[in-house]
This record gives structure tokens, sequence and C-alpha cells, in this order.
């Protein structure tokens, strides 16, 4: 239905109606006792009623206050310059942290928080230290990013920044992506690049220095609080089965079978998007997975559970009985006896490293270490299918 500003009939003092008279968008008031009539050169499309809408309550308010311009010129429509419209477009244009704003609340639902909080909330603070947003400005952004930070994270970052603005033009946001094609033109030094250098296995002789280190407090001050030989189970543990640190910490009493001979694995600890740890079902790569426990887990196990137990407690909790803080291990616990031990140090994640290396060099079928482990390292695996139905874990 029209606006009452547009219908037909008398207009009173003061009141601008907006009629159309051969196509074209007439404004009619009266002023001064005179009927008034005002062509402010547009067509009578919906978008240009609107702009004529506009100028009667300008012409409104102006008659009020008695500013009314008699000679209509400032109430003429002026079309805005091409120059005019493509500033008034780059003004509007939403910087680069507002996109990446906006980015992450699109990706949130998606993402699980340890990836937020791993991924996305490291990359938040690398672009909190940009010198400009202006999208026009991508080939400064490209060379501040490559002068602070390493090449492997740079294109990481760069590659996550064109993402976002793929998203962007999806979205409306954007015209174009001013990182398209960035990424690609960096190329990595062949060490950044072949994924070798993540697979760092303790040898035997190391395996075993760090476990009697644990289990004797070696490197553990007599006035320290934190012992050292309360995590030598878990880390007997994490040598013994490749389990990844996050899920040996998240296993419960009740994820063990009674008869100790099968260990469940279909919980992990994951890092909140803001720093915080919860429990969460499900593995990186699947749901769960099975480990059949040879002779020396079970031993293990039996002689590690409590008489009264309560099967949703941890099987490896904190000194305060809560789920472990693998920050605070790493720095309380780990690393002061591998500098004790003089052994160069490495992530509690190379205990897995060393299960799947020293497995295969004990004759289990490639396959089947895939299977008890769970995404096991793509470089060594994908080339190997098959597998037996009855797994043993031979005793290394």
């Amino acid at each position: 239905m029209p606006s009452s500003r547009t219908q037909s009939g008398r207009a009173s003092a003061g009141t601008v109606q907006v009629v159309s008279s051969n196509g074209r968008l007439q404004l009619r008031f009266r002023y001064g006792g005179k009927r008034r009539t005002f062509s402010p050169g547009l067509p009578d499309t919906p978008d240009a009623r609107r702009l004529a809408e506009g100028i009667a309550i300008q012409i409104e308010g102006d008659i009020r206050t008695k500013n009314f311009d008699d000679s209509f010129d400032k109430y003429r429509f002026q079309p805005k310059t091409e120059t005019q419209e493509q500033n008034a477009e780059s003004a509007q244009l939403p910087g680069l942290d507002q996109l990446w704003t906006a980015f992450l609340d699109y990706k949130r639902p998606q993402c699980s928080s340890s990836t937020m909080y791993k991924q996305y909330r490291v990359q938040s603070r690398y672009i909190d230290k940009f010198p400009t947003y202006d999208l026009e400005a991508a080939s400064r952004i490209r060379d501040h990013i490559l002068e602070t930070i390493p090449v492997d994270s740079a294109k990481r970052l760069l590659v996550r920044l064109s993402a976002c603005c793929d998203w962007a033009v999806d979205s409306g946001k954007v015209g174009k992506n001013p990182f398209k094609g960035m990424p690609s033109k960096i190329k990595l030094p062949k060490s950044s690049s072949n994924g070798k250098a993540e697979i760092d296995a303790f040898s035997v002789d190391e395996k075993e220095q760090i476990l009697e280190a644990f289990r004797t407090d070696a490197f553990c001050s007599k006035f320290s609080k934190y012992k050292h030989s309360f995590y030598y189970t878990l880390v007997f543990f994490l040598f013994n089965t490749g389990c990844r640190p996050s899920e040996a910490i998240a296993l419960k009493w009740n994820h063990i079978s009674q008869d100790f001979k099968v260990i469940t694995i279909e919980q992990s600890m994951v890092r909140t998007e803001y720093g915080g740890k919860t429990i969460t079902d499900g593995l990186k790569t699947q749901d769960r997975r099975v480990f059949p426990c040879n002779e020396k887990m079970q031993n293990f196990l039996k002689g590690l559970k409590p008489e009264v137990c309560d099967l949703d407690s941890f099987v490896f909790p904190s000194q305060k009985g809560q789920l472990v803080d693998l920050d605070n291990f790493r720095n309380r616990y780990w690393e002061p006896v591998l500098t004790g031990l003089q052994i160069r140090y490495r992530k509690p994640y190379q205990t897995r490293h060393t299960f799947i290396t020293l497995a295969l060099k004990h004759g289990m079928n490639c396959r089947d270490v895939a299977d008890i482990v769970g995404n096991s390292p793509e470089v060594i695996y994908r080339h190997y299918a098959g597998g037996s139905q009855n797994v043993t874990i031979p005793e290394f």
C-alpha cells in the first residue's frame, strides 16, 4: 500500500506529496498560500520513490524551520560521479580485522574448540599486530607477515586470510579477494615441507633412562612439592601404548575391561578457544579405537587399579585428583627429567612415535599398528593395507 505521502488528493499546507506524471515523479505541496510543483528529475521506480520521499521530508523540514529554498536548487537530485561512487565504496569497505572477526564467528560452529585454540587464536594474535587492515594494502600486509613470523607459519596465515576473504566475497561483504594466489607463491624450504622433523622418536636406551628417572625421582629436588614419580605410570603408559597424551589423561577406569585385556580409547582432553580444558567424546580422527593389552600392560594395569575404584575416575589423575594439565606436566616434570639426563628435548608426544617405531622394528604389521594407534604418520603407513584378525602387541 502506498504511503500517505504518495496518495492523491489535496495536500495540506506544509505537507509534500510524491506523485507520478507521465512516468516521472513530482513533488506537490502548498507554500506561501500557493500550490507548488517540483520535478526532482527522477523516474517512477521504487528506488527513485524512496529518494523522492527523502527530498519531500527535507522540504517539509525546511518549511517548518523557515529555511525553504524557493529556487529548489538544494533539492535537485545530483547523481554521484564515478569517482565519488568509488570513493564511497572504498570508505564503506570493511577492514580485514572486521572480516576476520566475522569469519571466526562463521568457523566456530564448524571447528573443534582445540582447533580454535591452537590455530585461530594464535593467528588472531598475529593479525592484532598488522600495520594496517586496509584490503587495498594486501601486499603490505603480506610483506609484514613474511618479515615477522617464520615462513611456514606465514604461508599458513596467508592461506587462512585468503579463505577469510573468499568467504567474504561469497557473503557479499567485499567484491574481491586481494590475497588470492599469494600463498602459492611462497616456497617453503625442503626441511619445512617434508614433515620428517615431526617424527623424532626416542631410542630404547633413552626411553629406559626416562622411565627410571621418573620412577626414582632422580632429578626432583627434595624440597620440591612436584614429585616426578607420581607421573611415572603416565609416562610408562605413553611409551607402551602409543596413545596421544591428550587421550591418556582423559582415560577412565570404565574404559578398561575387567580382565584388563582391552582398553577402549574414546575420549580426549581438548583446549577450549580461550585456554580452558574439557573432555570431549571422540578422538582426533575417529570416534573410538581398541587397544589389545599384552601381558606386560595387563600386569601394569592390575597393579595400578585401586582396590576400591570409582570407574568414572581418571586412570592418570593430577596430584589433586583432577585432569592433568599437560603444560604444567611438560614444564615441571618432563623437561627437568630430560635436562637432567642430558637427553635432547622432545615433546611428550614423541612417546607415541617411539612406540610406533619400536612396534615396526619388532615385526608388527604396519596396518595393525595403524589400527591400534589411530591416524598413524602417513609417510610411514600410506602404502600399506590389510592386517591380521588377531593382533598381539610384542613386549619391548
